[in-house]
């Protein structure tokens, strides 16, 4: 669900759950809470999404188009190698000076099996390795198997976004990008 497709009140349920579910985390936060957060009723907020099941999807379906587009401004700008901008790009996000790390691994770990915000989760997760394969492919387009070094890459990234959230700082996407600089390097010179 967008944001633009919503009417004023359902920008401000998505706006206000998006601020209190990463802030507080998804269980923690009611209904009643997010309408009062949003100046709305409880039946507005459902009449707009449904359920809290509904809601939490399409929180983290705007978290990921979000993300995305600001991914997307990142690489317009990138030198070489740009598989070193999705780095940056977490690193330089807004949200690191008060991160609660990621809202997609906070979510994974809070949502029951079988809940549909599991498989935003998922696909989100998958673009942004997917992303580095490409730009991998092109940073080092004789790299003895580029999907392997995207894969290791995927990993560092991830490592350090989750300890972005346990340190409240971004030390820790430094370094994982330093690695990532000599992996590039190494496959960039190995023929």
């Amino acid at each position: 669900m967008r944001r633009t497709g919503l009417t004023p009140a359902g920008q401000r349920v998505l706006q206000a759950a998006a601020e209190l579910f990463y802030r507080d985390g998804i269980n923690a936060v009611g209904v009643a809470a997010i309408a009062q957060h949003a100046g709305v009723t409880k039946k507005t907020l459902y009449d707009c999404f449904g359920s809290k099941a509904e809601l939490v999807v399409a929180y983290l379906q705007d978290r990921h188009e979000t993300w995305w587009a600001y991914l997307d401004r990142r690489l317009g700008d990138a030198g070489s190698p740009a598989a070193l901008t999705v780095f940056d790009a977490y690193l330089d996000h807004p949200d690191v000076e008060s991160s609660r790390g990621c809202a997609f691994l906070n979510a994974a770990a809070e949502l029951p099996r079988g809940h549909a915000g599991l498989e935003v989760v998922r696909r989100h997760k998958r673009a942004v390795e997917a992303r580095l394969a490409r730009l991998v492919s092109a940073d080092a387009p004789h790299a003895v198997d580029p999907d392997d070094l995207a894969a290791e890459l995927f990993l560092i990234l991830e490592g350090a976004i989750a300890h972005t959230g346990i340190d409240g700082d971004g030390r820790r996407m430094q370094h994982a990008k330093k690695i990532a600089a000599v992996l590039i390097a190494r496959e960039q010179t190995a023929r």
